[in-house]
């Protein structure tokens, strides 16, 4: 994998149910490196930590690859790096060969591969369309958040290595399928359940999906 751009936001304030909310989905690429910190990318809006930023959700990457399927459905936006709302937009990125919790060296950062990114009614604003929630989630390529072990700066052409695959996991595919679909692998449900890389309150709302 290779990061092709770097992309932060500043706030924005969008009008949702009549109400103004800000945001930081609005992403736009920057010509100069980009420091992960533990918590977030500095410079870069995080709006509701709810949701968004934090430990497990330091920073998100998504693939370039996937971009002309978004754009063949969205031929009238604006198209440019960061529109899916990643701060790194990267080639080569496979959701069905990247394991929870293996850890990555990105330029000076050490990131560790999180959980797979949900769409919120946010994304569907930027689109114009909350249909793209549903197609989003039915095209199986959410990219993914890191953690952020080592903090660092991250810049275009910098290379993704592998520097530890995680054992006894899953991969962000297989985890998205965890999520969304109807009947849970129930292998792939214990191995999650298990993995001190996820959130805890992720792990405690899957165990009542076990059967007994």
């Amino acid at each position: 994998m290779k990061v092709i751009s770097t992309n932060i936001a500043k706030p924005k304030i969008i009008i949702y149910n009549d109400q103004e909310v800000t945001t930081g989905i609005f992403k736009k690429p920057v010509n100069t490196p980009i420091y992960l910190e533990k918590e977030n990318v500095r410079g870069d809006e995080v709006s509701d930590r709810r949701v968004h930023g934090g430990e497990y959700k330091a920073c998100y990457l998504f693939s370039v690859d996937y971009y002309p399927y978004w754009q063949n459905l969205y031929p009238n936006l604006d198209w440019n790096y960061g529109m899916l709302g990643e701060n790194l937009t990267v080639s080569g990125l496979d959701e069905s060969n990247i394991t929870i919790g293996s850890i990555y060296k990105i330029g000076s950062a050490l990131v560790q591969v999180t959980q797979p990114r949900e769409p919120c009614y946010k994304f569907g604003v930027k689109f114009g369309n909350q249909d793209v929630l549903k197609q989003f989630i039915e095209h199986r390529h959410p990219g993914f958040y890191v953690r952020v072990l080592e903090e660092g700066h991250v810049q275009t052409d910098d290379e993704i290595i592998l520097v530890k695959e995680a054992k006894n996991s899953i991969t962000i595919s297989e985890f998205y399928c965890l999520l969304f679909d109807k009947e849970k692998n129930q292998e792939h449900l214990n191995l999650a359940i298990n993995n001190e890389v996820l959130p805890e309150r992720k792990r405690i709302k899957l165990m009542s999906y076990l059967k007994q």
